[in-house]
């Protein structure tokens, strides 16, 4: 990914939280020579070294993953950006945060790491309802699913929120993305003034 100085994120718990809060990603790899794309929820393992997701076997990436070098990419918000936004003068541009994760794939088929992936998955997700449900994974859902972990082997984080602007064009900034309803966006500037 290209990022210029400015918007390059090299904090560690910042990138890693980045991918917690914005974890439904895109696994992209080759299949049969051909990129393939998957989107799909991933989590990090504990000691942040790699990132674990799961896949129908019936999607043929899968069968071609062991030992490929896999790209994944992570967006949170973003949103338009007018030059008619700055007191200085500019060009129209686009605000956003992206972590792309390089790593190479391991398939997993044992059924209690299944198991454990899948309801690691659900436990984080139902916590976000108001009524949780904690569906019982049968033997056959387990058989229809392989898991996948990552090993990380390079994460690049760009934050491009307008920090090569003046600070009064930022502040405009904020402003205009509340004004559009991009909240998200506002607070994530914000937080990189």
């Amino acid at each position: 990914m290209y990022i210029p100085s400015q918007f390059k994120i090299t904090d560690e718990d910042k990138v890693f939280a980045f991918i917690r809060a914005n974890a439904f990603g895109q696994l992209i790899s080759l299949v049969d020579n051909k990129l393939f794309s998957t989107h799909i929820p991933f989590m990090l393992d504990e000691e942040n070294t790699s990132l674990i997701c799961h896949l129908a076997k019936q999607n043929p990436q899968w069968a071609q993953l062991q030992g490929q070098e896999i790209l994944i990419t992570f967006q949170g918000p973003h949103d338009y950006v007018s030059p008619s936004w700055y007191n200085t003068p500019g060009v129209p541009t686009w605000n956003y945060q992206s972590v792309h994760v390089y790593g190479t794939a391991e398939i997993i088929t044992a059924p209690d790491e299944l198991s454990k992936i899948v309801n690691e998955l659900t436990d984080t997700y139902e916590s976000t309802v108001d009524k949780p449900q904690k569906p019982d994974y049968t033997e056959a859902m387990l058989n229809a699913i392989v898991g996948i972990k990552i090993k990380m082997t390079d994460v690049q984080c760009k934050f491009k929120l307008s920090q090569n602007r003046p600070e009064e064009d930022r502040l405009q900034v904020i402003d205009e993305h509340n004004k559009r309803g991009a909240t998200q966006l506002s607070d994530a500037t914000k937080n990189e003034l």
